[in-house]
């Protein structure tokens, strides 16, 4: 199988060793704005040779878009022009409403599978790439009924490669629950480091004090905007519809403290440890 990967990041990079390791491609063609990604994936033997977005679309059974969703939504459209009823295409966005409704009415909207690997770290580039980054995760397929059998089959099969157990959900539904296990932890993340470099003026001070939860608990506060900037636009209302219940809890917090209210923190705390049952699983 040849496959045209179209941004050779984190993720792109992850999945094209992942995928080499396993033989499902004996050539992988890079696609990118940047020239140094291409050059440093090229040295890391992440991809086999880089082509410009027509030639590398054309050439490939396979494309996978792994760039930032807005950029995603804008070039998907433009791709479907460009390949042949031969040809499947997927992405990686982590969000997926706005993707797919790009592409509804599109002709051939069937030769294409909207998919999230559940997994991402702070880091960025294909230095950052990790064959075995996806093992054990989720793999999201949304509206799989959308896609032609042929092209969902090809993708399931690349998902079960990544080592990842797949999940089949509603494009809209997926949104709504990524907003509260994973674009909240992000927004999260930023506050308490904003919130620490407004009040903790010495950096030496949070360099020789921060524990090992601190830096667990902001280390998602690494990622760049150039990312995050466009899931949060993409996925708004679900998004501020999380952040108001956030608020909300953190009012609860802020009020049995001013209170003194130690009974009511410790309920808050104990009803909080229910995660842990979930997580543990």
């Amino acid at each position: 199988m040849k496959i045209s990967i179209v941004g050779v990041g984190l993720i792109g990079g992850s999945i094209a060793l992942k995928l080499k390791s396993k033989g499902i491609s004996d050539f992988i063609c890079g696609i990118d704005n940047s020239s140094n990604h291409l050059d440093e994936a090229l040295k890391l033997h992440i991809i086999d040779a880089h082509a410009d977005l027509e030639n590398g679309i054309r050439n490939a059974d396979l494309i996978i878009l792994a760039i930032p969703v807005d950029a995603a939504r804008k070039l998907l459209p433009k791709i479907l022009d460009i390949i042949s009823e031969n040809q499947t295409v997927m992405d990686t966005g982590s969000t997926k409403a706005g993707i797919v409704q790009a592409v509804k009415n599109h002709p051939k909207r069937s030769r294409f599978v909207a998919f999230h690997p559940m997994w991402g770290t702070e880091n960025s580039g294909p230095k950052s790439a990790v064959s075995e980054s996806f093992a054990g995760k989720a793999g999201v397929i949304c509206n799989k009924e959308e896609s032609s059998e042929d092209a969902l089959k090809t993708v399931e099969k690349i998902v079960e490669s990544l080592d990842m157990h797949l999940i089949y959900m509603d494009a809209k539904d997926h949104d709504v629950h990524t907003a509260y296990i994973s674009h909240i932890s992000h927004i999260t993340s930023y506050a308490l480091a904003n919130t620490v470099l407004e009040k903790e003026r010495e950096e030496e001070t949070i360099f020789q004090l921060a524990s090992s939860g601190f830096s667990s608990t902001v280390r998602l506060a690494k990622s760049h905007p150039e990312m995050w900037v466009p899931i949060f636009r993409q996925n708004k209302e679900n998004v501020l519809d999380v952040l108001n219940e956030h608020i909300s809890q953190l009012r609860k917090f802020k009020s049995a403290l001013e209170k003194e209210n130690y009974d009511y923190l410790g309920e808050l705390i104990s009803n909080a440890n229910k995660i842990r049952g979930i997580l543990d699983k």
